[in-house]
């Protein structure tokens, strides 16, 4: 046994990493990630946490609060049931309308809202009292909460045999919060909804006298939290994100909506990808400056307590990116048409299975504090 191996503050539990899938928000482009989760499972990797904002935390409970020859299925269901609204087939064979077709599209979710989600409000909150939630929204969202009650075995969910971590904002304190199923607390509708209540058009929901709007409003993507809140046993992350970084510089003021958007999704994705993992290359050096420490220094107090701090799991970051076609525009994240979902549920699927193409490599831990980064299979760093 050598030196280190002796006063080890934090031994690897071993074995396969833990499968975590990461969803962010994004509205109608959640299918997508709805595409991810059944490549995923038909190859067996099934998520062993997940942890969502706003759709993604919707599509998160469909998953943990299902049995697994049922979760597909549930996500058809709710997809479909999103997706039944008016709305216009696309004309395929005529590409310059398809712009106009999904503007019509997504005025028809913001007119009659998207069924078993959302519908308008009536009257509309310049007419209702001050002080209600009912004032503060366009939409009424009882229709979410019975497709959730509905489509979700919140029994199964609280088992806690898949975790789940759903973040949203505290409205009065700012503060950004995660509702779990493993802290003793039972999660009901209200967690998941409170998750994706994006203002104004979604009212804020009360949970335990506080009350919460959509977890995007500070951060799109839970993969900060899950970096944080697992730091010994390996993990392999399928990170969802639904807004890319990369982008063309736009030339007309639809695509400057539509860049913008993106940038201001995916660039807080950026941020929390990019600081975790640099917290943890530098973790790495200080366990390699302890291996090379004299035995005196390595014994002291300030080294054994460094030794503790740094203290890291290895981490595969798999980046699945869904990226929009040109028709799409600055309104996909509301366009609920069942043939746009169908198109990013495909994408989801196509992505996972690219990735999967690198299974091993994804699945078979690094080094104590390894970070391997994945663009749908390919590893891009280390």
């Amino acid at each position: 046994m050598t030196r280190r191996a002796a006063r080890d503050p934090c031994p690897r539990p071993g074995g396969e990493p833990r499968r975590v899938l990461v969803l962010q928000g994004g509205g109608a482009l959640g299918a997508y990630q709805a595409g991810v989760f059944e490549a995923l499972s038909e190859a067996g990797v099934r998520p062993q946490w997940l942890a969502g904002i706003s759709i993604g935390a919707i599509n998160a409970a469909l998953i943990a609060g299902n049995p697994p020859e049922s979760q597909v299925e549930r996500l058809r269901e709710f997809w479909r049931l999103a997706t039944e609204g008016p709305q216009i087939a696309p004309p395929f064979m005529i590409p310059m309308a398809r712009p106009w077709v999904a503007q019509m599209n997504a005025a028809s979710a913001v007119l009659f809202g998207v069924p078993g989600f959302f519908h308008p409000r009536m009257p509309p909150p310049q007419f209702q009292p001050p002080g209600i939630p009912q004032g503060v929204s366009f939409y009424d969202t009882k229709p979410l909460k019975e497709t959730l009650e509905r489509l979700v075995d919140f029994d199964r969910l609280n088992a806690g045999e898949t975790r789940l971590s759903v973040g949203a904002v505290n409205i009065q304190t700012g503060n950004f919060e995660y509702f779990e199923n493993t802290d003793g607390k039972r999660l009901r509708a209200e967690h998941i909804m409170a998750s994706g209540a994006l203002p104004p058009g979604l009212p804020p929901v009360e949970i335990d006298g506080a009350w919460y709007w959509d977890g995007g409003l500070v951060s799109n993507t839970p993969l900060d939290y899950v970096l944080q809140a697992e730091t010994l046993e390996d993990l392999a992350i399928f990170q969802v994100d639904l807004f890319p970084a990369r982008g063309r510089l736009p030339r007309t003021l639809t695509e400057a909506a539509d860049r913008e958007m993106d940038i201001r999704y995916s660039s807080r994705t950026r941020l929390n990808t990019d600081k975790p993992l640099e917290i943890r290359r530098l973790k790495r050096l200080a366990r390699e400056l302890l291996e090379i420490l004299p035995d005196d220094l390595a014994d002291s107090r300030p080294a054994q307590r460094l030794a503790e701090l740094s203290c890291e799991n290895s981490v595969s970051v798999v980046q699945l990116i869904y990226r929009g076609k040109p028709h799409e525009n600055g309104l996909r994240d509301y366009e609920f048409s069942r043939a746009t979902m169908l198109q990013h549920w495909e994408a989801g699927v196509q992505a996972a299975q690219r990735a999967l193409l690198s299974r091993n490599s994804i699945m078979t831990p690094g080094r104590e504090g390894a970070v391997k980064v994945f663009d749908e299979g390919q590893e891009t760093s280390e």
